[in-house]
């Protein structure tokens, strides 16, 4: 965000037993078409949910799903801010805070 603050994507998440009957938990963030700050680095991008939506999108007992639709839109690129990172972020075992740490250098060292 541009002001630093916090933010959530629009996810699911499900239990379930698989044939074994070992229960399962999954996840997925949900994407959309990119805003106009990222579209030249992709052709989709997580949807965030404003902070007033929190409530809504979390309420295990809403079922007017059709209303959700409207949160499911790419997130104003005026309220965000990009910046370059290290090419590690690239491999799934790079799980750590550097990832999103802004690359200040020209130079990228691949890891």
């Amino acid at each position: 965000m541009r002001d630093d603050s916090l933010f959530a994507f629009a996810g699911t998440w499900n239990r379930w037993k698989n044939p074994q009957g070992e229960v399962i938990k999954t996840c997925s963030i949900i994407t959309t078409t990119p805003n106009a700050l990222l579209a030249d680095i992709h052709d989709r991008m997580p949807v965030i949910q404003p902070d007033d939506a929190y409530d809504l999108w979390l309420d295990p007992g809403f079922k007017h799903t059709d209303d959700l639709k409207e949160l499911l839109r790419p997130y104003e690129a005026s309220l965000m801010k990009r910046y370059p990172v290290s090419t590690r972020v690239n491999l799934v075992r790079n799980d750590d805070p550097d990832c999103a740490r802004e690359l200040r250098e020209q130079a990228v060292t691949a890891y």
